[in-house]
């Protein structure tokens, strides 16, 4: 009869941990950097998003004043920015160009 006990544990024990692999799966997945914005994205082309502001040519994009970027947008997560790179509320899941704009830019606030 322990056996049986035993063979039941491991059972119950095996299906746990097999329940468990897609919990560390996403704990995994959670902790990896979010993936840097291309311009080729297709969100990213909607909004006529470049990573080098400074290399836009305001005649051409209207919406774009010189000076304007992503670190001083209100858009930007300026406090969650590592390396040059920060998340924006314009494209959710991805980090942009500090230096980079898009039509999406709303300059912050004073103060």
């Amino acid at each position: 009869m322990s056996s049986e006990l035993t063979r039941r544990a491991l059972l119950r024990g095996l299906a746990t941990g097999l329940a468990a692999i897609p919990v560390l799966h996403l704990g995994t997945a959670a902790a990896q950097a979010p993936a840097k914005l291309a311009e080729s994205d297709p969100s990213a082309k909607a909004l006529g998003y470049v990573e080098k502001a400074a290399a836009l040519d305001p005649a051409k994009e209207a919406a774009y004043k010189k000076g304007s970027t992503c670190d001083n947008c209100a858009l930007y997560m300026t406090a969650q920015a590592k390396d040059g790179y920060g998340p924006c509320a314009a494209f959710p899941g991805k980090v942009v160009a500090a230096k980079g704009w898009c039509r999406a830019y709303a300059a912050k606030p004073a103060g």
